[in-house]
């Protein structure tokens, strides 16, 4: 039997999010996604695209921020598709801020997406697992290395993300003898949906390798995690970013 995986933030065909998907079908594993403002062709183009792989594939437009998000979406993957093994905490939310523009109302936008829902749905997950009885479950949380530098201008962000790593250490601890792995991975600056020229110009020689990450890259790292052969590492932050020199 295949395993389940829930994967949030698969929202356009060059992200992160969509990247995990295809690789993790590749796997044989069926596949669960959520998206949002996401184009609806290509989404239906995209499940097709997955199920060609001879897996099964759901979708779910919904909103993050919702605080009963986690709730609705593991209802949901149970119900078409049963209990999940994999949970990959992908989406995110970002928006420019730094000291003169930081409010309540940008932290709370950040906080319900970054933390709540990264949080609520790995307890929700570890509830379905334990109710379950299965072994070897896996969440991987998506991070950003705020414990390794600065972002400046982007305080929303860096606190809400830089607070999943202290909740991956801790829920690792918690859910180890239900058999759940709990790891955070850092990508690095990857070549998605939101770099232009500039950027890229302005990263590229902070790669000691000689080219800025991908997508592909980084779900080279979540298939490990996500497989039988990592079924010793937990409660640890990867950072996975090509050697990318801070500062």
């Amino acid at each position: 039997m295949n395993k389940i995986a829930i994967v949030t933030g698969a929202s356009h065909p060059r992200d992160i999010g969509t990247a995990i998907c295809r690789r993790l079908a590749a796997d044989g594993v069926n596949i669960f996604f959520t998206h949002w403002q996401a184009d609806p062709a290509w989404i239906d183009e995209f499940q097709m695209e997955i199920e060609s792989m001879r897996v099964s594939c759901e979708d779910m437009t919904i909103d993050l921020s919702n605080p009963l998000a986690a709730q609705t979406i593991c209802q949901k993957v149970v119900e078409k598709l049963g209990v999940p093994s994999i949970l990959v905490n992908n989406a995110a939310h970002s928006a420019q801020d730094g000291y003169l523009k930081l409010d309540a109302l940008t932290l709370d936008q950040h906080y319900a997406v970054n933390m709540r829902s990264t949080f609520l749905l790995s307890v929700e997950f570890a509830r379905l697992w334990k109710k379950a009885n299965l072994k070897a479950g896996r969440i991987i949380n998506m991070t950003s290395g705020q414990d390794l530098g600065l972002m400046v201008g982007e305080l929303a962000y860096v606190s809400t993300k830089g607070a999943i790593s202290a909740f991956t250490r801790s829920l690792a601890q918690e859910l180890a003898p239900l058999d759940i792995t709990v790891i955070a991975v850092n990508p690095g600056p990857t070549d998605s949906t939101w770099m232009n020229d500039g950027i890229r110009t302005h990263l590229l020689p902070k790669f000691p390798l000689g080219r800025i990450g991908t997508p592909d890259d980084v779900v080279k790292t979540i298939s490990f995690l996500a497989s039988e052969e990592a079924t010793w590492i937990t409660g640890q932050i990867i950072h996975s970013e090509g050697g990318f020199l801070r500062g």
